[in-house]
């Protein structure tokens, strides 16, 4: 008996497949830039929990800033190179792509979406993990999205989330107010101060903010998704060499099961979904 995927499964399989048949631009040519200054400069966000953050501590951490030093530690191996240092470069939601495609990093380390638009822009690597948006309510509030009609409801300004939050009260014909704010935390700040009545975000976000809260008891997440969010790491159009290595250093993780490891380190005990499993098992490509 054959082993038989999922089709949102299957659909990221071909999604990846078709990928490269996209037109590139002319070389950007990272990999010759870094072996001349000696620095590959990673882009992270400081309040993407858990992709891409800063503790407590000043420290940068996260999911997608592991993969990141993965492939860095590629980089070194491929140009043989020991001395390849890594700059970690903050960049914000409204400014990550802009400084992609001014050279000012070579590579973003986030929770970057893929869309087609922003695919006119930049180039990304193979799916890195997929989730979906959702809705973190109060128990004392509203406790469901019809419910919110006539409320506040927040989001992080100048992300895919924001448009697809519009476009779900839209579609639901509920008359809501949408508050853009400046960060994931100000947002749960938000909602436990009763300023907004929900959160919108990537569900994966929303576990670790409940998480995080003063009284998560106080909280309750949706079952819901609004969205289909595939991420990946972002890199400058049209540099395929450096887009290869990129992707060879992902498969290798997870082909050798090492990507469980780092999502374990990040996600602790929330189990991993049956479709980032099967993201996984399709994109194990061989060598």
């Amino acid at each position: 008996m054959g082993f038989r995927l999922p089709a949102a499964a299957l659909c990221a399989l071909a999604f990846v497949l078709i990928w490269p048949l996209a037109p590139s631009d002319a070389k950007a040519a990272t990999l010759e830039r870094v072996a001349e200054n000696g620095v590959i400069k990673l882009g992270f966000r400081e309040d993407a929990a858990p992709f891409s953050y800063l503790t407590k501590d000043n420290k940068v951490a996260g999911y997608s800033v592991a993969l990141c030093e993965a492939v860095a530690g590629a980089v070194r191996n491929h140009l043989k190179r020991d001395d390849i240092k890594v700059e970690l470069v903050p960049v914000t939601a409204e400014s990550r792509f802009i400084d992609l495609e001014a050279g000012r990093v070579d590579l973003l380390c986030g929770a970057d979406t893929v869309t087609l638009e922003r695919r006119q822009r930049v180039d990304f690597s193979l799916l890195t993990f997929v989730t979906g948006s959702s809705v973190l309510y109060r128990k004392d509030g509203p406790a469901d999205f019809v419910a919110l009609a006539g409320q506040k409801v927040g989001v992080r300004g100048g992300t895919t989330t924001e448009a697809g939050l519009k476009r779900a009260l839209s579609d639901a014909g509920i008359a809501a107010q949408v508050v853009a704010l400046d960060s994931h935390e100000a947002g749960r700040s938000a909602l436990e101060a009763k300023e907004i009545s929900a959160y919108f975000a990537d569900r994966a976000i929303l576990i670790m903010l409940a998480a995080g809260a003063e009284k998560p008891q106080d909280l309750a997440l949706s079952q819901r998704f609004f969205s289909y969010e595939p991420y990946a790491l972002a890199l400058q159009r049209g540099d395929s060499d450096f887009r290869l290595l990129v992707d060879t250093t992902l498969v290798r993780l997870y082909r050798s099961q090492a990507v469980g490891k780092i999502y374990q380190g990040t996600f602790g005990n929330v189990p991993m979904s049956d479709l980032l499993r099967a993201v996984f098992i399709v994109q194990a490509l061989p060598e």
